[in-house]
């Protein structure tokens, strides 16, 4: 008897062992590492198949299994990535949050000068061999410094106004002054400039950041006059450059075009090669049903110019079919409950308000991109976070995700920092 509870012990010892070194390891919430880790092998799935077309192409040669490997090395150097942010104090994302911002804006702005183009917008710069998108990063450092100003500030928050008046020649008064000093250059700038340096490149993304920051806003308790102010502005801001053609005006016109006359007008008589992405992703989506055509088996991947990227959820619908679509779609929206039980654990006002700011820009990116596939949205080019094809959006997300896991790793050792002015519950 003796001798056969040893040996259960013995062999349940290694057991534990590899339990509690994968638990020191892969700290914090544990779900959300499950989904991190659903989204990853998704991603080899659909890039592995999505990438037949530009295989195929005469001018890449280049083999599907080529593009399967580069996906794979980034999502290899993402681990090691994640493991280290994830381990990283929030005290330190909190001291870091104003130089990171800076980096990145700077090398936002230098992608207008020594960038690469592509269908007319400077996005990337060549590094190594590499394309980096530095307006990946200066997503996440807007959310980062957002959420600092936003903490910091919170005993008087609801006493600070962010929008100065319309008339310059009143901003020497004290009042206006104080306005500028407390809430427009602190808080309403770093969102404004992130906005208008992302915006000719990336109009969709600019516009993400900045609904992103008025709702980190919102639940940090900033005025609702002062939002409304803001909506107000930016929608005026957005009136003028279309009218200037500032940025990429025209090409967002001309998709909001043709988006109005998918629902406008009759499709029936259009040749094939007149369809646009969007209607071929709809295809796909009907194409799919509830099963898909099976892994490997999507039609339209050669029709789509960037089925790995822009319409990634439509082919996964064609090829896995709406039940499994569905299945991933509720990974996305996980992220954010997830993140939101993250935020009701938090003490302080920085870490929540990070957790929320990031989670929601993930996933809000993740439903524009399927809005897009079924035609509720024109076309915005913004990619399925952790999925899609392409090395800045998958690192930066990944950074995003561990920031998040590195609060909700301080909630389950209850080592924030509490300062009363930086509680976000006070009122």
């Amino acid at each position: 008897m003796n001798d056969t509870r040893m040996e259960e012990s013995a062999s349940a010892a290694p057991q534990g062992g590899l339990r509690a070194m994968l638990g020191s390891i892969f700290t914090g919430d544990r779900v959300l590492w499950i989904i991190i880790a659903a989204l990853a092998v998704i991603s080899v799935l659909v890039v592995y198949s999505s990438t037949a077309k530009m295989a195929y192409d005469a001018h890449t040669a280049r083999s599907t299994s080529h593009f399967l490997s580069q996906q794979l090395a980034i999502l290899l150097l993402c681990i090691p990535v994640i493991l280290v942010v994830h381990k990283i104090n929030c005290r330190v994302y909190n001291r870091l949050a104003l130089p990171v911002y800076v980096i990145s804006l700077l090398l936002t702005l230098a992608v207008y000068f020594i960038g690469a183009t592509t269908n007319g917008a400077a996005r990337w710069i060549p590094v190594l061999g590499f394309q980096f998108q530095p307006s990946e990063a200066l997503k996440v450092a807007t959310i980062l410094l957002l959420a600092r100003q936003l903490a910091s500030r919170q005993s008087r928050i609801d006493r600070i106004r962010l929008v100065p008046s319309l008339n310059p020649f009143k901003w020497r008064t004290p009042e206006q002054r104080k306005i500028w000093r407390e809430g427009t250059l602190p808080i309403l700038l770093p969102v404004g400039l992130a906005c208008v340096v992302i915006f000719p490149a990336h109009t969709s993304s600019a516009l993400l950041v900045f609904m992103t920051s008025l709702v980190m806003m919102l639940i940090g308790r900033v005025q609702m006059r002062e939002l409304l102010k803001l909506l107000g502005l930016a929608f005026c801001a957005l009136l003028l450059a279309g009218l200037f053609n500032l940025g990429r005006s025209e090409t967002a016109a001309g998709r909001l075009s043709t988006w109005v006359d998918l629902w406008t007008s009759s499709q029936v008589e259009k040749p094939i090669d007149e369809l646009t992405d969007t209607e071929r992703s709809m295809i796909a989506i009907h194409n799919g049903g509830l099963l898909g055509e099976g892994a490997g088996q999507s039609a339209m991947r050669v029709e789509m110019i960037h089925p790995e990227s822009d319409y990634a959820y439509a082919f996964f619908v064609e090829e896995y079919g709406i039940l499994l679509a569905a299945v991933l779609l509720i990974l996305y929206l996980w992220i954010f409950f997830r993140a939101r039980e993250i935020f009701v654990r938090c003490g302080t006002a920085f870490p929540g308000l990070l957790v929320l700011g990031l989670a929601m820009m993930i996933t809000c990116q993740a439903l524009l991109h399927v809005m897009v596939t079924v035609n509720l949205m024109p076309e915005t080019g913004q990619t399925l976070p952790l999925i899609s094809r392409g090395g800045s959006s998958v690192l930066f997300t990944t950074i995003a995700l561990g920031m998040i896991l590195s609060v909700s790793r301080q909630n389950d050792e209850h080592s924030h920092d509490t300062p009363r002015s930086e509680s976000i519950y006070e009122r």
